[in-house]
């Protein structure tokens, strides 16, 4: 019963995901594809799979224990975070911490996880701003 109200749940946010989506105002400078096919592809793969937990669930899903859950939860807490002062203290820095933190959690000691945020945060401004040209947020030092 269980995976029925997950799979149920993931459908129901997955339409909401599909009709933000349909709210993003196109400039008309946008390419062919246009801002909305990417959230909408994600839209129908989400819905699509929640769909298939929703109408064949397992007949004995295990769970995690509540400190996991816990932990879950504070991984998602850490993402919305990120969301949040990505404009205020730009790309490099806040990847850098969620980063890290997400990697100390999934099991890397305190130091090896500080190096991972700061390798993968430098490693994608270098190649999503310096070598393909994107804009990503700037901070308070201008990168």
């Amino acid at each position: 019963m269980s995976d029925r109200f997950f799979g149920a749940f993931g459908l129901a946010l997955a339409i909401f995901y599909a009709y933000a989506a349909s709210q993003i105002q196109e400039s008309f400078l946008s390419d062919t594809v246009g801002p909305k096919a990417f959230p909408y592809i994600v839209a129908a793969i989400f819905g699509g799979a929640s769909a298939y937990i929703a109408l064949r669930p397992d007949p004995e899903p295990v769970w995690p224990p509540l400190g996991r859950l816990v932990e879950i939860g504070a991984a998602v807490i850490v993402l919305m975070l990120y969301a949040q002062v990505l404009p205020e203290i730009g790309f490099v820095f806040a990847t850098a911490f969620a980063a890290a933190y997400l990697s100390w959690r999934l099991g890397s000691g305190l130091l090896s996880s500080v190096i991972a945020g700061v390798s993968i945060s430098v490693g994608i401004y270098i190649v999503f701003h310096l070598i393909l040209g994107l804009s990503l947020a700037r901070g308070p030092f201008g990168f």
